[in-house]
């Protein structure tokens, strides 16, 4: 570890910076607010794009691709929408005309008003919407089922690369039914993808559970959400999925005929994940070494390292990692071989180390003779001596360990940080002194909400869904409480 590599206990934040850009994952870009996603962190972004797009066609889901540019006028079609994101659109209001000269020999630039102002795409439900007037006319259209990868522009004034950026990649699904029940199932059946790959790929435990009307997405019924508890106690939401009622089928006069040849409108949801993703991987598993990667989204899973003292020797070790690579690979796994002679053993270890390669494979010349490699996992730092013969089943038990050790090192740091409180005293000082998720009776309120928010910066992360009904009073207003909401300070 560098000597200038901060750790999570002194400086969580630069820690954090710090993982991102020494590990080759993202760089400030030029332009305020964004990020240069470098190859190593997208490829991240690709394993995750991969497994969720699997996740979405098995349901029965296409992909789609529609324009950045919103007219501005959709935008004012449904209200509660345009009052949510207007604070953080961009907007286009002139384009280049053509060059020309300005009196005095010189060329400049002129600009022409544009007739009506774009919005760069914040999300896509006022466009979509309105291309799908065209597409529905009757219950055989019915349903939609459409996903969209794309780029989105939000101007955020304070940016944290991945967390929260002025422009971000995401997938954003939006689909159209017949009938409310129809919606809801997808709207259930969408979070139920996200919670499984969060924890089954990302190895996060997440909470599902209903947002409260203050923090529901602007448009929507009702939004649902997984939670997830980074290692500094506070909350990132990994997901949403939103139940759309008829709003935005009414906004654009999107009607069909039914069965009984009836006019109605549509029913719709929307949902989306982003790369805020790759910064939940980093907060939920790295460690003070650097980043640490579940084997399922490590672009590289295993990394061979040759150990040698002149020519001879190399030629030897790297003949033999090169078999051990095709038997390996031959069991579809990512394996890095690096025979480069320009680096030393030891600054590859580092490296790898560094980068949250699950498994490190070393082999020297007495390995050769032996039959024997040392494996090193990242996740608990141990090394073990295996023998070359059946190495690859002995690596694959070893990743799908790996994979369930990070999961069950987080359920149990949540279950750790997990408190309920019953006095608002005993929920500023858990808030303060622990963080993690809080457990506490809330009068349903929204104002009681806000002035939570106020005075302790935390928000209500989610009511959780199928859990048991408990009477109590509110820890803020002393009022007659229906049951607990889960509460943290969030990204």
């Amino acid at each position: 570890m560098a000597k200038d590599f901060s750790t999570r206990e002194d400086n969580y934040s630069k820690w954090y910076n710090d993982i991102v850009q020494r590990a080759g994952l993202a760089e400030n870009s030029a332009v305020r607010g964004c990020m240069v996603i470098k190859p190593y962190g997208y490829a991240i972004w690709e394993k995750m794009q991969a497994a969720l797009d699997k996740m979405f066609k098995d349901t029965g889901h296409s992909n789609a691709y529609f324009p950045i540019f919103i007219p501005k006028s959709f935008f004012s079609k449904e209200a509660a929408h345009v009052e949510g994101f207007a604070k953080e659109c961009a907007v286009v209001t002139h384009y280049r005309l053509k060059n020309a000269p300005d009196g005095k020999g010189v060329v400049v630039d002129e600009t022409a008003k544009l007739e009506e102002e774009l919005i760069i795409r914040p999300t896509s439900e006022t466009i979509i919407w309105d291309t799908y007037r065209n597409w529905i006319q009757s219950y055989r259209d019915l349903p939609v089922l459409v996903n969209q990868w794309a780029n989105v522009v939000r101007w955020e004034m304070r940016t944290r690369m991945f967390l929260r950026t002025a422009e971000f990649l995401w997938q954003e699904g939006h689909t159209a039914h017949a009938t409310k029940q129809e919606a809801l199932d997808e709207t259930y059946q969408m979070l139920d993808v996200y919670a499984d790959f969060a924890e089954n790929f990302m190895a996060i435990p997440v909470l599902k559970g209903l947002k409260s009307e203050n923090e529901r997405f602007a448009g929507a019924e009702e939004t649902f959400c997984i939670e997830a508890l980074m290692q500094d106690g506070k909350a990132l939401q990994a997901g949403t999925s939103h139940f759309l009622g008829q709003n935005f089928a009414k906004a654009f006069d999107v009607k069909f005929a039914s069965k009984e040849g009836k006019l109605d409108y549509v029913w719709a949801t929307s949902w989306g994940v982003s790369t805020r993703l790759v910064g939940a991987l980093i907060m939920a598993h790295s460690d003070d070494h650097g980043l640490v990667l579940p084997p399922k989204l490590a672009p590289i899973q295993i990394a061979i390292v040759p150990i040698y003292k002149n020519n001879e020797q190399y030629e030897t070790v790297c003949a033999k990692a090169r078999e051990i690579k095709v038997n390996l690979e031959k069991k579809a796994f990512s394996v890095k071989l690096d025979d480069r002679d320009t680096y030393k053993p030891g600054w590859k270890f580092s490296e790898y180390e560094f980068k949250g390669v699950p498994v490190r494979i070393a082999i020297g010349p007495r390995d050769v003779e032996n039959g024997t490699l040392e494996v090193a996992r990242r996740d608990t730092l141990q090394k073990e001596i295996y023998s070359m013969e059946g190495v690859e089943d002995k690596i694959e038990t070893l990743l799908n360990d790996i994979q369930q050790n990070l999961y069950q090192k987080a359920l149990s740091f949540r279950e750790k940080n997990t408190f309920p409180v019953n006095t608002w005293e005993e929920f500023k000082e858990v808030l303060d002194e622990k963080g993690g998720f809080i457990s506490a009776h809330w009068d349903g309120t929204a104002e009681t909400e806000q002035k939570i928010k106020e005075e302790t910066k935390a928000t209500i992360r989610c009511i959780l869904l199928n859990a048991e009904k408990e009477t109590g009073t509110c820890v803020y207003s002393g009022k007659p409480s229906k049951q607990r909401v889960i509460f943290a300070r969030a990204y």
